[in-house]
């Protein structure tokens, strides 16, 4: 009898997987994608299917970190032997296993193929996100009370959050509408169009954990495959017909007496219209709302000027000189995008940031990966287990202050400075023979103290073409020609381009919110200092859920899929409470508000966020972290499992 691993149905429908089954017929592409499949990737496909411990530990002694220097070595004769075994266990009836394997064995695998223990706290985060095992959609749950359907739920953006909302809000159940700006879903991904724009976040992780996806083209997605993506999960799971497109929401009003918020939407004819919601989840997200530099002449430039966020596609770059300020993510993938089409470019550094090379080396997917993502069965996961823990929690040491490290170190702990080491490895290999850009590229903070840039091959070799520029000198002044330096030189452009990032700390934007008894957000957060219960949560502002709020970045890692699809759950926990309590409206309750902020204060004086010279986004003007969650992933994924009761009123 064939075994059939054909995963839920929400999820098939929506990464447009085939039905995995065994055993598999011996083509040419089956074959192809065993000899160009991940060494580690394969053996866990095939201890999973075959139990055989063995295999695992005669290939323990030979693995190593990614990040490790030299890189490991696989003797070729094993690796040869395992492709075997892996290939006769496929096609052959009867040869794989039926079932999963134990607790115990699922651990000791991702131990052997990470060259690092993982502890049993992971386990369940790892089956849940990882694709091993999906939760039963809560309208099925029997010892769940069904939702009110006069209850209902407005979702600010139909970007990654809010698109996560819809799906689990009609999974539960609920009422629910989503109010989203733009004419398509997507948010960033639908409004960031500038040459090169992409995701640092690897693919096979940077995705819905229901909806996983085998047709990356890129280890590392570009922009458009990452819109492609959420549009045909938006198709998947019909979210249209419930979206306000070309709608903005402009203020929001709690109406004490009937525990409803008031919703001011503007039409894109200008109209206006309240909406009535008992709960909003705000999913607009914190990097929508771009910033330019302060610089003086800046609007006085007579030239071309965009941002990268809104990009104008019609600009044509060809031939002519263009000055980019800026080198944070945005700019390191504008850079060797357009470098090749200018005459001359000019990159105006006005602070380092530490690089580090694609840990996939090659970015693009071969067609034997791709199969092999298609058909195999659990290829898919286990390749999405191992870039989840080196592109997330794995990194977490590196963000925790060592108090017996030197305090004037450019690192913050011997973990941290072996970071430190491979980064600074990647300038020298990059860059033999030019002193001056490594003295130039070479920060002197802790890496992860600020966001990592990502080269992909393609970065750091730009700086080496000879039209190209890396300004270190200040900039004085804008002038209707072009830039002028803190040196008094002046260079003439054509075009010039800020790659200069978001308001992040404006977390509200342009958005009004009146809570109980007339309690202004705004008020409470001002310009640049959000604060938030579990970053979701404000006294005075009931069945609010203000997503990817203060303090939930996962800034020592990748991670914000997670992060969305946890705060969505948890905000349907926490409705799911009030439903079975016959209450309609919940509110952190005063005391449980600052505790939470004195815990995160507490706990982010050891972070390496708060080292004397860490400089970046993730601090106001004041030097407060107000962005980065200090703990990690996992523990975030676990407090997000439902509501502390005694924490909260009910109302």
């Amino acid at each position: 009898m064939a075994i059939d691993y054909a995963q839920s149905t929400t999820e098939r429908a929506s990464a447009n997987l085939k039905t995995r089954s065994l055993p598999m017929d011996d083509t040419p592409g089956l074959r192809a994608a065993l000899k160009q499949g991940e060494p580690h990737t394969l053996l866990m496909t095939y201890v999973h299917l075959s139990s055989d411990e063995a295999m695992l530990n005669r290939f323990a002694p030979h693995f190593k970190s990614p990040y490790a220097y030299p890189p490991e070595a696989l003797p070729a004769d094993l690796l040869g032997e395992l492709r075997e075994k892996l290939h006769h266990l496929l096609i052959t009836p009867g040869a794989a296993r039926d079932g999963s394997p134990s607790d115990a064995l699922m651990r000791r695998m991702m131990a052997v193929g990470l060259a690092e223990d993982v502890e049993p706290e992971f386990l369940p985060l790892l089956f849940d996100q990882i694709g091993f095992r999906h939760e039963t959609p809560r309208r099925d749950n029997p010892r769940r009370r069904p939702a009110n359907p006069d209850f209902k739920v407005l979702v600010i953006g139909a970007g990654m959050t809010g698109m996560a909302a819809g799906i689990k809000l009609e999974e539960a159940g609920y009422e629910w509408v989503i109010i989203e700006k733009n004419a398509e879903v997507g948010g960033t991904w639908w409004e960031n169009r500038y040459p090169g724009v992409g995701v640092d976040t690897p693919s096979h992780f940077y995705s819905f954990s229901f909806a996983l996806n085998p047709e990356w083209h890129n280890y590392h997605p570009q922009g458009n495959d990452m819109f492609a993506y959420l549009k045909r999960v938006a198709d998947d799971h019909d979210l249209r017909r419930r979206i306000c497109f070309n709608t903005m929401v402009e203020k929001l009003v709690w109406d004490k007496e009937d525990a409803v918020w008031h919703v001011t939407v503007r039409k894109a004819d200008g109209n206006e219209e309240i909406i009535r919601a008992n709960a909003v989840i705000n999913g607009h997200g914190p990097v929508n709302r771009l910033k330019w530099p302060n610089i003086p002449g800046l609007d006085s430039f007579q030239g071309i000027r965009q941002h990268t966020a809104t990009w104008d596609s019609s600009t044509d770059l060809k031939g002519k000189r263009v000055g980019i300020i800026g080198t944070g993510a945005s700019a390191a993938q504008f850079i060797p995008a357009v470098a090749d089409d200018v005459g001359e470019l000019h990159v105006f550094q006005r602070s380092r940031h530490w690089v580090m090379p694609t840990p996939a080396g090659e970015d693009v997917v071969s067609d034997g990966v791709k199969f092999a993502m298609r058909h195999i069965p659990h290829y898919l996961e286990w390749y999405r287990f191992r870039i989840y823990w080196y592109a997330a929690d794995g990194l977490y040491p590196n963000v925790l202050l060592d108090p017996e490290w030197p305090k004037d170190s450019p690192s913050v702990s011997a973990v941290n400075e072996a970071m430190r080491q491979f980064a600074i490895g990647h300038i020298e290999r990059s860059f033999p023979d030019r002193p001056d850009l490594r003295e130039k590229l070479t920060p002197d903070f802790p890496v992860f103290s600020k966001r990592i840039i990502l080269d992909r091959g393609n970065y750091f070799p730009t700086y080496m073409k000879p039209h190209v520029h890396l300004e270190q000198e200040g900039i004085a002044r804008i002038t209707p020609k072009g830039i002028v330096l803190k040196d008094g030189r002046e260079i003439e452009l054509d075009v010039l381009v800020c790659a200069t990032g978001f308001d992040v700390a404006n977390m509200m934007g342009k958005l009004e919110i009146v809570g109980v008894d007339g309690k202004r957000l705004r008020d409470e957060w001002g310009m640049e200092d959000p604060r938030a219960y579990f970053g979701m949560l404000i006294p005075g502002f009931p069945n609010y859920f203000h997503t990817v709020g203060p303090n939930s970045a996962p800034n020592h890692a990748a991670g914000q899929n997670l992060i969305s699809e946890c705060q969505v759950h948890y905000a349907i926990e926490c409705l799911d409470w009030l439903n079975a309590r016959d209450k309609k409206a919940l509110q952190p309750t005063v005391a449980a508000f600052d505790a939470w902020q004195d815990k995160v204060q507490t706990k982010m004086v050891n972070m390496i966020w708060s080292h004397p010279r860490a400089f970046s986004y993730y601090n106001n003007s004041q030097k407060r972290n107000f962005l980065s969650w200090p703990w990690r992933l996992v523990d975030f994924w676990n407090e997000c499992r439902g509501p502390r009761h005694a924490d909260f009123e009910l109302l």
